[in-house]
């Protein structure tokens, strides 16, 4: 896992107004420093998650967190609830159709500041 002073000095080179405030309001918690360590990586390693892969490594009633973009292929079948750094406009339609919750994750880490009850898919 990174230092904070290592994931201070990868921030600056980030100008996403948004994911620099996602990272410094991530790396204040220690409860949410896996999130930050996981954002302030090069933009070609961070994650994008489909659909099904997260229909497939979830269980009913589980908040999941993707520490990137979700992305539309695939279906979901569960109840589960959906924490991310970006959805595709795609993704966001299927969600709302399909009356699965989603948020962002500058969102969650204000609402859930101890992290409970969270499975994070890298």
């Amino acid at each position: 896992m990174k230092s904070k002073t290592k994931i201070k000095k990868q921030t600056r080179k980030k100008r996403n107004i948004e994911l620099i405030e996602t990272i410094s309001l991530a790396k204040k918690n220690p409860n949410w420093i896996e999130i930050a360590h996981l954002l302030s990586k090069p933009t070609k390693q961070r994650i994008c998650l489909n659909l099904e892969k997260i229909n497939n490594f979830s269980k009913e009633k589980e908040t999941i967190v993707v520490p990137g973009k979700v992305l539309s292929p695939g279906e979901i079948n569960k109840k589960i609830k959906i924490v991310a750094f970006g959805f595709s406009n795609k993704t966001k339609e299927k969600l709302t159709k399909l009356k699965i919750p989603f948020s962002y994750l500058i969102d969650e880490i204000k609402e859930n500041s101890e992290a409970r009850d969270l499975k994070i898919l890298k």
